[in-house]
């Protein structure tokens, strides 16, 4: 957990670039003027799983502030089968300590998160997707709608899917925020002092759901896969 801030948006990672210009160029003669596919893990585009998201619900008792000098703006969503909320992402970076994620990278760095691995340890920020949920209180009561710890959430930004487990806790009256992986895997500057984004991210949580190990990130891949089809689908 931190405080979070302003910050700069970025480009997209030059990975993610280097493999879009290795696709064009194995493309026949004429066919490197269309569009590249847009970047998901598991068969449920994010086309198909925003058009379930469009009107909200709202199951949280107020509104949430993106950050400490903005107004809060943002509710709590419920639908059928999951829980919402459209953000922005600053980026977590705490937990174990690595050469990414230490209290010279992130001025807000804490060497614990609120969920652990299986060996007993804090989440690996860098390596493992995962995303903050606010604090218990008056506004949101995450544990009553059935979100806890290891949780599948599928994070949606500029047309990629990523899937992430619920790793660890924020502030009270702020809501937006996911691990340098999660930033990472979906063009976002993972950067923990200057990066994230203000461009909206949507974040969709599938109550009662729990991936074992919380570290098992090909676990949450599928087990957010097969929720998310049902999702769409109305299952």
């Amino acid at each position: 957990m931190r405080i979070p801030h302003t910050r700069i948006p970025s480009l997209p990672l030059a990975s993610a670039c280097a493999a879009v210009l290795l696709t064009v160029a194995a493309l026949p003669a004429g066919a490197a003027s269309a569009s590249p596919p847009s970047l998901r893990e598991g068969t449920v585009g994010a086309a198909e799983l925003l058009a379930k998201v469009t009107s909200c619900t709202r199951i949280s008792q107020g509104e949430y502030r993106t950050d400490e000098e903005t107004p809060a703006t943002v509710p709590v969503c419920g639908a059928d089968g999951a829980v919402f909320w459209k953000a922005d992402m600053d980026i977590d970076c705490d937990g174990q300590r690595t050469a990414r994620c230490n209290e010279n990278t992130d001025p807000w760095f804490q060497p614990d998160t609120a969920f652990h691995q299986s060996d007993g340890r804090p989440l690996r920020s860098d390596t493992l997707p995962y995303v903050v949920v606010p604090s218990i209180s008056e506004t949101w009561n995450y544990p009553g709608a059935g979100i806890g710890g290891g949780g599948v959430v599928a994070v949606i930004h500029g047309g990629r899917v990523q899937y992430a487990v619920v790793g660890d806790t924020g502030p009270k009256r702020i809501i937006g925020e996911a691990s340098y992986a999660t930033a990472e895997a979906l063009g976002i500057d993972p950067d923990p002092a200057t990066g994230g984004t203000d461009a909206e991210v949507t974040y969709i949580l599938f109550p009662h759901s729990r991936v074992s190990p919380i570290e098992d990130h090909d676990a949450a891949i599928a087990l957010g896969d097969r929720l998310a089809r049902e999702f769409v689908r109305g299952d």
